[in-house]
């Protein structure tokens, strides 16, 4: 009786180990993944069969193994080089502005009229706390009340200032420049928001004025 366990066991165990070693590998995962997107996805409305198409950092971070850091260097060194700077130095805007875009969901769903930046909202709400007075936020980003505040913006214009200014453009532009599997939207690169978008979202980061920083 406790040879036929041992051998049931051990027969077990080996049809065991050979399921596991049969399994799809992480590439064959991927291209399963794809082809079930293309099949189930078509074009209505704004959006378009383009969306499904991945670049190289979307590719990446949504496999089914984490990118090399190799590969997350490239992906962020591209990011960074794809931001625009804003014209004449000018990253700020009006704070007013930018809370109207914080508190503005709409934006690339199918049933959107049109794709211009001009129909979108920044959706920051969505993903993170930006002032005390909201009580419906998301929590998938950061809080970022007294985001300005808290690192040393006194004057946004003052050059002791510029490294975290051009950091939040840069973040807000394309976000994989700091972070190659970033969750945050890449606004600018994108085209979800135009430059006086971005410029108004900024002011309301770091415009001592702004609620997000009293």
């Amino acid at each position: 009786m406790k040879h036929q366990t041992t051998i049931a066991l051990t027969a077990a165990a080996a049809t065991l180990l050979l399921g596991c070693t049969s399994l799809p590998a992480p590439q064959e995962l991927d291209a399963q993944a794809l082809a079930m997107i293309k099949a189930g996805f078509h074009a209505q409305g704004i959006a378009k069969l383009d969306r499904i198409e991945q670049d190289l950092g979307q590719k990446a971070c949504s496999s089914a193994h984490a990118p090399t850091d190799a590969v997350a260097r490239q992906v962020e060194a591209q990011a960074l080089a794809s931001i625009k700077w804003p014209a004449g130095g000018h990253y700020l805007g009006d704070w007013r502005e930018g809370e109207k875009l914080a508190q503005n969901g709409r934006g690339m769903t199918w049933t959107d009229k049109s794709a211009a930046p001009s129909a979108h909202g920044a959706q920051c709400y969505n993903c993170h706390q930006i002032s005390k007075e909201e009580i419906s936020f998301g929590t998938i980003g950061p809080s970022l009340y007294n985001y300005g505040k808290l690192r040393g913006v006194k004057n946004p214009y003052d050059p002791a200032s510029a490294e975290v200014v051009k950091y939040t453009w840069g973040k807000i532009w394309n976000p994989k420049a700091y972070g190659a599997c970033s969750n945050m939207p890449r606004f600018g690169h994108m085209g979800l928001l135009d430059e006086t978008q971005i410029r108004h979202v900024m002011a309301l980061l770091l415009d001592p004025q702004s609620p997000v920083n009293r």
